[in-house]
């Protein structure tokens, strides 16, 4: 970033605001807010998942980052064990 106008004198006003923009600009990038997706599980689960796993991907295309947790503990967890299932009820 040049500090100098075209004349060839200092100018810092307009050097810190290019700074400001280009740095708010790059924060705007990496930004991306947490979505919680929460839909059925129970019942026909393989349509179940494939749904939500449609809402994932969504979130992502919207520039979101998914969290669903009825999608991650049941691959680690046995939901027809009451006291896992207690469990991750209360993780999500």
């Amino acid at each position: 970033m040049d500090r100098y106008n075209s004349e060839g004198y200092p100018d810092p006003t307009a050097a810190e605001a290019l700074s400001n923009v280009a740095r708010e600009e790059k924060a705007v990038k990496t930004y991306r807010p947490l979505v919680y997706v929460a839909s059925p599980f129970a019942g026909n689960t393989e349509y179940n998942i494939s749904k939500a796993r449609g809402y994932c991907r969504f979130a992502v295309t919207k520039g979101c980052i998914p969290i669903a947790p009825h999608l991650l503990y049941p691959q680690f967890m046995d939901d027809d064990d009451k006291e896992q299932r207690e469990l991750g009820l209360f993780f999500a």
